[in-house]
């Protein structure tokens, strides 16, 4: 066999290079001059093929009297015979630009110029070289109607709303990942995604039945492109930091205001003899952090083969010390073509992560920066202040005593296996069998921490704090996916008459099981602090315990849509899906039928339209679908509620406890429905140097499970009575222009509008309750509830003359906050609270400027959102003094001093109430990302023996201009209590420089 492979790769040498010359060139747009990266350039006849570089560049080896192929999405194939040249330019026309770009659709693939609705195609090439390993947290500002809440911590998903947050039981989108439906993608390598499409419209997401609902982000995996082995290495290593601090009072400022607040109080001055430092937490807290990404491809096909084989290596740190992210990715394509008409293959991921020991800002901004480090003597950290250390601990014990203590480490496989044949000319036949399983398996322990306590009399002064008694906690579980498609397709041309079918069913198994148990240690003998023994074989077992669940869930389904236009002016969609469910098997409904229907008239292919030159395309489409959502918090079997502890009985002197069902369900229970509809156009003008898209939409969420609650101490009920509407306006426009034969430019802008509103929940009055979080009818999802800030008493003659103080602490005080009474009865109390702010914008957008001048290329983006409110918790709820702001620096001291910042008297609890004083502006604008890069020439390319090489450095969240006092305004949460900042972790910036690298 090795002879065979060695006699092999010699003639292969030999047949290479007979009589063959480098040939070189650049592709380019014919009438806007723009270069075109990405183009195929391929040998006829022959297993030969690359691409152009980021600039358009290309470099392949061809023999006189070879036929070169130039192919690009959107433009007319292009031949041109070799001869005796070494230099070739391009320029190919262009045929209708994107509208004859192919876009993924549920269970299959479309022309964007024959498909009615909204839907954003994002190409891998355009998030690669951003940093992140959750590639979604890279579509920030990209796409309209797509609202990306970034973390900082690494490894962490972001919270993803498309179109709003449609449900009080989930808003979270479906992820389609070649196919196979899933509900994240962190097992992606962002290196291994060739294009992303974001559905947003009606009539593309009622083809996925219960899971269109919130919108479908659908992935598609690179492929081997047509020609000769290639090689591609990408890599980037960079840093982050933490851009903004929170302004918190140092050492002197904090004595000044404690020392008043005492007086204030009637307290004696507190001793500092023990608290000399001058601390700056924040400055010990957060390091720069270093991040490494490293992805390694294989690819090559013939005629009958294609394979692509990626490898992916990356490390993120936080940037709080010992917090690391780590993961290897793995990605297999491989497809072969049997016969013209047949062709099979397979597409495999692979992930291992190392997760981080995640760690909290919140005591960086609450300790007392009068507290020193570190005590030398007794080797440990100091403690906190006796009026704070109950409440919160030195942040660096937590940081480095117990540091390394946690091992979670995730696994996750996914296979694809398809085949597809056509068969009597317009048909196709594709089946899909899909399985997705992945294992976790997380381990904690505590140990025993002791600090240093200068307050304790006597020599020794070492303190335990925590937890008395070491522990460990292991838990495992795994969760499984199997979905099987089969899908048949018809497509046809009659005259002018044009026609996509297809029919078929799915199947979708889900299922998961968990274990958890604890362990403590017994007889005095302590637990080490070693990985080895963290395992609940150690220690006491009287002292374990443990728990289990389990749960599975199915569905089958039939669906068909169809795709039909006439003369390519006239289109309608049109799809139908019909749901079965598991989760009412027995009762409720367990068959639901979702359809749509959208149409479109393309008015620039009429003939009162031909002789405007400058209108390319002029589409006004529209769409009404009815949608479903089972994303309602993990409940997959809402028709069989959990059992829970209930009134126990008494038999003799034996106590027998009693379980009930924890809520009634309706009998006609079913999975929520949308009813959604949109309205709007796309545009494309000057030779297609101008791209916009608008749409008008609306959704209607029906039937959303709510609680009904019970009467006279029944059990509650749970039922489709809920109803939340959003709606608003979506809105893209892309620039493209060639400023000179080396210079081109592009402007791109998006924006949407969101205005959202319960329209009904249960029964009148009844509201969901987080904090200062309320969902109730008649008013947005998750608004902010509280009182109206409306200055501050200064006198007791001001406050005689006002409304009394019914919130309990006593009567109103000079200093306190003076509350709107909002029902003009005289009384301060809760029936004056009021929406005091709102977590959902008004609007987000994004802008991105992209230039490229001979060999360089910078992009630009920018990202904002305008409207919305932020809830500040972290200072609201205090049971003890912690460190201030410095605008508390500004608080009242007598008449006049202050009109905002109310007295510092811990103590009045009146000033603590949730109301307009903790409301922040949430609204910001960011220079979201700055990437320079530099492709190498062709001339040098062809010395070094590299076919692309790319040299880039990028920015990232460089700088974020807004008002709140947190570290970050971006702040995620649940469907019903977002935008609250109780100590949310920073999105940092982060400067990376990287290279690609093909071969």
């Amino acid at each position: 066999m090795r002879y065979i492979f060695t006699l092999f790769m010699i003639l292969l040498y030999a047949n290479s290079v007979n009589a063959q010359n480098t040939i070189t060139g650049i592709v380019k747009d014919e009438e806007s001059l723009v270069t075109i990266p990405g183009v195929t350039v391929s040998i006829k006849s022959k297993a030969t093929a690359v691409q152009t570089n980021a600039v358009g560049q290309y470099s392949i080896v061809a023999a006189a009297g070879d036929t070169l192929t130039f192919t690009f999405i959107g433009y007319q194939p292009q031949d041109i015979v070799v001869g005796n040249q070494s230099q070739i330019d391009v320029f190919l026309v262009s045929d209708d630009n994107a509208l004859e770009e192919v876009v993924v659709i549920g269970y299959g693939t479309a022309r964007k110029r024959d498909l009615t609705g909204s839907i954003t195609q994002i190409k891998g090439e355009d998030i690669v070289d951003r940093p992140g390993t959750n590639p979604i947290a890279n579509l920030q500002g990209k796409v309209p109607g797509l609202q990306v809440t970034n973390s900082g911590r690494p490894g962490q998903e972001p919270d993803i709303r498309i179109r709003g947050t449609n449900s009080i039981n989930g808003a979270k989108p479906l992820y389609v990942v070649d196919g196979l439906l899933n509900d994240n993608i962190n097992f992606l390598n962002p290196s291994d995604i060739e294009s992303m499409e974001v559905l947003r419209d009606p009539s593309s997401l009622a083809i996925f039945g219960v899971r269109g609902a919130n919108g479908v982000i659908a992935i598609t995996t690179k492929r081997a492109k047509s020609g000769q082995l290639n090689f591609e290495f990408n890599t980037r290593v960079g840093m982050k930091n933490v851009a903004k601090r929170m302004n918190m009072a140092n050492a002197a400022q904090f004595k000044e205001l404690y020392d008043e607040q005492r007086a204030n109080q009637g307290d004696a001055p507190y001793n500092y003899s023990n608290w000399t430092g001058n601390t700056d937490w924040q400055d010990e807290i957060f390091r720069n952090a270093i991040l490494n990404y490293n992805n390694l491809s294989v690819s090559g096909a013939t005629e009958r083969n294609s394979f692509r084989l990626g490898l992916g290596y990356s490390t993120d740190e936080g940037i709080i010390n010992h917090e690391k992210h780590s993961q290897i990715t793995l990605n297999i394509n491989d497809e072969v073509r049997l016969t013209d008409n047949f062709k099979t293959g397979i597409v495999i991921n692979g992930y291992r992560a190392r997760l981080p020991q995640e760690r909290n800002v919140f005591g960086s901004i609450l300790a007392a920066p009068n507290a020193p480090i570190f005590n030398d003597q007794y080797g440990l950290y100091h403690t906190l202040p006796d009026f704070q250390r109950a409440q919160v601990n030195n942040p660096l014990v937590d940081i480095e005593e117990r540091k390394n203590t946690y091992i979670g480490i995730n696994y996750r496989a996914l296979a694809n296996w398809y085949a597809e044949v056509d068969f009597l000319e317009h048909f196709n036949f594709r089946v899909n069998l899909s399985a997705d399983y992945g294992f976790n398996n997380l381990r904690t322990y505590q140990g025993l921490v002791s600090v240093y306590n200068p307050d304790i009399q006597g020599e020794n002064k070492s303190e335990r704090i925590g937890n008395q008694l070491t522990s460990v906690n292991h838990e495992q579980n795994t969760h499984y996916k199997y979905q099987t498609d089969w899908l048949l397709n018809y497509r046809n041309t009659f005259g002018k008459h044009n026609l996509t079918l297809m029919g078929g069913f799915t199947t979708y198994l889900q299922g998961n099981e968990a274990t958890t148990a604890r362990r403590t240690q017994g007889e005095g003998i302590e637990i080490p602090n070693d990985p080895d023994y963290w395992y609940v074989n150690i220690g006491d077992p009287a002292t374990t315990t443990g728990n289990s669940t389990a749960s599975e869930y199915r569905t089958l389904s039939w669906l068909a849509r169809a795709l039909y236009n006439y003369d390519g002016r006239y289109l309608i969609n049109t799809s139908f899906r019909r749901d079965g469910s598991s989760a009412f098997a027995k009762n409720g409904k367990p068959w639901q039928n979702f359809y749509s229907i959208g149409a479109a008239w393309v008015l620039s292919e009429e003939g009162f339209m031909q002789n405007v030159e400058s209108i390319n395309n002029l589409k006004l489409k529209g769409s009404w679908a009815s949608l479903g959502n089972q994303n309602v918090g993990g409940n997959w079997y809402p028709m069989y509620p959990l059992m829970v502890p209930g009134n126990s009985a008494v038999f003799g002197d034996n106590l027998v406890p009693a379980y009930e069902a924890e809520y009634i369900p309706d009998a006609n229970l079913h999975w929520e429905v949308v009813k959604s509809w949109e309205a709007g156009f796309e545009f494309n003008a000057i030779q297609n140097k101008l791209s916009v898209e608008a749409v008008y939409y609306n959704k209607n969420t029906e039937d959303i499970l709510v609680r009904v609650p019970g009467i006279l101490g029944s059990k509650p009920g749970l039922s489709n009575l809920g109803t939340i509407q959003n709606k608003g306006i979506e809105a893209a426009a892309t620039w493209q222009q060639s400023l000179s034969e080396n210079w081109n430019l592009s402007i791109g802008a998006n924006i949407t509008t969101i205005k959202n509103n319960v329209v009904k929940l249960s029964t009148d009055g009844y509201d969901i309750i987080s904090g200062a979080s309320r969902t109730v009818a008649g008013f947005p999802i998750g608004y902010f509830w509280g009182y109206v800030h409306d200055g501050i008493f200064q006198n007791q003659s001001e406050i005689n003359q006002y409304a009394t103080n019914g919130l309990g602490g006593g009567a109103f005080l000079p200093g306190d906050i003076k509350y709107r009474d909002i029902d003009n009865n005289g009384v301060i109390n809760t029936q004056d609270r009021t929406m005091i702010g709102n977590p959902t914008p008004d609007f987000f957008y994004g802008i991105s400027l992209s230039s490229s001048y001979k060999n360089f290329d910078l992009g630009i983006e920018f990202q904002g959102v305008h409207g919305n409110e932020i809830l500040r918790t972290w200072n609201q709820n205090q049971f003890a003094t912690f460190n201030f702001l410095t605008d508390r620096l500004g608080r009242w001291n007598g008449e006049g001093t202050s009109n905002w910042e109310p007295i510092l008297h811990e103590g009045r609890s009146v000033n603590r109430q949730y109301s307009t004083y903790f409301i922040e502006d949430g609204s910001f604008f960011r220079i979201r990302d700055i990437t320079l890069g530099y492709s190498f020439p062709s001339e040098t390319l062809n010395k070094m023996r590299l076919q692309n090489l790319r040299l880039f450095l990028n920015a990232q969240n460089v700088a974020t201009f807004s008002k709140n006092t947190g570290f970050t305004p971006e702040i995620g949460g649940s469907t019903t209590s977002f935008g609250v900042d109780n100590g949310t972790y920073p999105v940092p910036a982060i400067y990376t420089f990287g290279l690609n690298l093909n071969f």
